[in-house]
């Protein structure tokens, strides 16, 4: 084989192994899915769809289009962070009498 040859040979083979190591390092995700929820205090019900997170974790859209983790519960959260967003809000206050 003649040298020109051979380094190319190398190359391909390099650029094999290092997009074969890449594809595995990755571990597989997760595609999206839907979560529904319904209020606690009777304001009905709201579904969301999920992704997976730029860290390893889970986020879900909100009603108005914005994309947010999800911090121990997707669903807890969507409740929370929309329609029991005030509810959520009061429960958390500090009483204050």
């Amino acid at each position: 084989m003649s040298p020109s040859i051979m380094t190319g040979a190398l190359l391909m083979a390099g650029a094999l192994l290092i997009g074969t190591s890449a594809g595995q390092a990755r571990p597989a995700r997760e595609t999206g899915g839907t979560v529904k929820v319904c209020s606690l205090y009777g304001k009905g019900c709201v579904s969301a769809p999920t992704r997976p997170g730029q860290f390893n974790d889970r986020e879900v859209r909100l009603p108005g289009g914005t994309w947010i983790a999800c911090k121990l519960d997707c669903r807890q959260t969507l409740r929370e962070e929309s329609i029991d967003f005030f509810e959520t809000l009061n429960e958390r206050a500090p009483d204050w009498r």
